[in-house]
């Protein structure tokens, strides 16, 4: 069994340790395979993927000759397995990935269960997502993200941590633990001052930290933020909440889960 790691830069671990993947060339591919998520990709796709407009003369001796490579590098890291990993189809070529063994499926499958329990058990889906956001080791792929696909998918990757980040906030404010995560809501509303649902849970965990005037502040940089820069005014349900800090909405004291920031998407 091998366990691919993309959630930061590549890496391979087996039984015996991590294993190297060498050439910027051989990166690419796997790294596009992977994301592929066991599916076929052809080709075409994996020799733009690899050399863009500097294509080879002999394009398909060329992408075989790194197939080939490929294959002996994993096949060497798994001496006991019969079949390759890497397999020739009607639609191109796959990379066997069982359950398990690639972080960033596993990740999405842990967002996915959090969105079907974070209303009836917000416990479990903190626990659950402060979990699978601990596999991320930085961004996918670290500092070579490779051609438009691994670019793609590395975006995808990311909305979901995003969407991650939210649910968690939001299981952590419904079990009343403002003060324990306001840092957090600092530093990732900082970090992408334009995501309106950071601001929300932020202005509610400040609110519930007797910081009305914080909160309210929260509120009119990020107002003056999307009408300097996109043009537009805050969404319906960053105005509510807004509006139920001024009026001092019960909704929002500790422990209750408010019906404007926490709904879910």
């Amino acid at each position: 069994m091998l366990n691919f790691s993309i959630l930061g830069a590549l890496q391979i671990r087996t039984a015996l340790g991590p294993a190297e993947i060498s050439g910027d060339l051989q990166r690419t591919l796997i790294q596009t395979l992977l994301v592929n998520e066991g599916q076929s990709i052809s080709g075409e796709s994996l020799v733009e993927e690899m050399w863009g407009d500097s294509v080879p003369e002999n394009q398909a001796n060329a992408l075989q000759a790194h197939i080939s490579r490929l294959r002996r590098k994993l096949k060497s890291l798994e001496p006991d397995r019969t079949l390759a990993r890497v397999t020739i189809h009607p639609s191109g070529y796959r990379l066997t990935v069982h359950e398990g063994e690639l972080d960033a499926a596993e990740f999405i499958n842990a967002v996915r269960q959090a969105e079907l329990a974070t209303q009836t058990d917000p416990a479990a889906t903190a626990k659950l997502l402060g979990t699978a956001l601990s596999m991320w080791r930085g961004p996918v792929f670290g500092d070579f993200t490779g051609g438009t696909l691994c670019q793609l998918a590395c975006a995808r990757y990311e909305e979901y941590r995003m969407r991650a980040m939210e649910l968690r906030f939001d299981a952590e404010l419904r079990l009343g633990r403002h003060a324990a995560v306001l840092a957090e809501l600092h530093e990732a509303h900082s970090n992408h001052p334009l995501r309106e649902r950071f601001c929300e849970q932020l202005m509610i965990a400040l609110y519930r930290s007797g910081r009305q005037a914080d909160a309210l502040n929260v509120y009119r940089l990020v107002w003056l933020h999307l009408s300097d820069e996109l043009g537009i005014e805050p969404s319906p349900a960053l105005r509510r909440v807004e509006h139920a800090i001024l009026s001092h909405d019960p909704s929002l004291s500790p422990g209750v889960a408010s019906p404007f920031a926490l709904q879910t998407a």
